[in-house]
């Protein structure tokens, strides 16, 4: 299909001057009181205008898609998503003027919902997570559009090697920094598309830096790190949205991990409560699932007599969440007594409250 291609120019001239109007994400120090010569940076992509770190993906999904011809004037965008990259691409779909379908499972957050149909998208709900990839393309098919398929070409829709990418800023921005190498970079995996740029990034710049994985203990991704002949869980079950799958996605690659880590829903829960009360306000789950693991090789840097500095990212905006991780009465019904994990890591990072 030959699309116009000054609708094309335009519609990579519109994502672009958006980015240009963006301000980087800021890179925050938390302070751990009981490591003191461990540094540990945030970098916060609740910032960016649609509060998540998804936003990065979804602008580099759609300038792909646009380079490549797939999406062209009226083109309907359908995608497969916990939540928060669809809110992303809806937030792109409506810039271009595009009609935006996301499908969801059911358990995603209100707030997410609410998020999609205020940039003018449609949600269509599943009940099996499982069925989301068939779903999205079967209904791209019907409305003869295109489906984004973020698990398929996250990896390969951001340039790795620079240009802006998370990775270039991070390094970027701890230039001054006491340990401006960190000894450890932590991510969790959605799609694995974060996990790939930082590794290979590190990599390519030749950077003494080790990436870690935080995921829940449900998901397939650290499973398969370990063995690499397991593909896929039966299900994840994990409560924690925007990390951790049931099936290795394309887009995850394990070769750029140096480690990785199992994190229980109730520790993400109890980490990301524990930091907003920190930082003044909320962050997500998956912000908890890195901090957990940040906790973690902080402790085991100190033992070892190590200084240096940890990144990990603050993934999305926790008041997305209020009715779930904030709530003490979701948590309850769902049998997640979080307190003792709050007040142990709390113990454990010198963070008296």
């Amino acid at each position: 299909m030959h699309h116009d291609r000054r609708w094309t120019e335009d519609a990579v001239r519109l994502i672009e001057a958006d980015y240009n109007r963006s301000a980087d994400t800021h890179l925050i120090p938390v302070a751990l009181p009981a490591f003191p010569a461990v540094q540990l940076y945030l970098k916060d992509e609740s910032s960016h205008p649609t509060g998540s770190l998804k936003h990065r993906l979804a602008r580099s999904l759609f300038l792909y898609a646009l380079c490549d011809g797939r999406i062209g004037p009226g083109t309907t965008v359908v995608e497969a998503s916990s939540g928060s990259t669809a809110v992303s691409e809806a937030y792109f779909a409506r810039m271009l003027g595009l009609p935006f379908v996301a499908v969801l499972p059911r358990a995603t957050a209100a707030e997410k919902i609410a998020a999609i149909a205020f940039h003018d998208g449609r949600v269509h709900m599943i009940d099996d997570p499982g069925t989301a990839y068939a779903e999205a393309e079967r209904l791209a098919t019907e409305l003869g559009g295109v489906y984004l398929d973020q698990f398929t070409y996250a990896e390969r829709a951001t340039d790795w090697r620079g240009n802006n990418n998370i990775a270039e800023s991070i390094y970027a921005q701890m230039a001054l920094e006491r340990h401006p190498v960190p000894t450890w970079i932590v991510c969790g995996a959605g799609t694995g598309g974060t996990s790939a740029t930082i590794g290979r990034y590190v990599r390519y710049r030749r950077h003494a830096t080790r990436l870690c994985l935080a995921d829940p203990e449900a998901s397939v991704f650290h499973r398969h790190w370990h063995d690499r002949s397991v593909a896929a869980a039966q299900r994840c079950a994990s409560v924690v949205e925007g990390i951790g799958r049931a099936r290795v996605e394309p887009s995850f690659l394990p070769g750029v991990i140096d480690r990785a880590e199992a994190v229980a829903d109730r520790d993400s829960i109890a980490a990301a409560r524990l930091l907003s009360r920190r930082l003044g306000r909320r962050c997500g789950g998956s912000t908890g699932t890195n901090l957990h693991v940040c906790a973690m090789l902080a402790a085991e840097m100190a033992a070892a007599g190590v200084e240096g500095s940890i990144v990990s990212i603050l993934c999305d905006d926790g008041e997305r969440y209020a009715s779930t991780y904030f709530d003490d009465g979701w948590l309850a019904a769902r049998g997640l007594d979080v307190a003792p994990a709050e007040a142990a890591l709390a113990r454990r990072l010198g963070w008296t409250e």
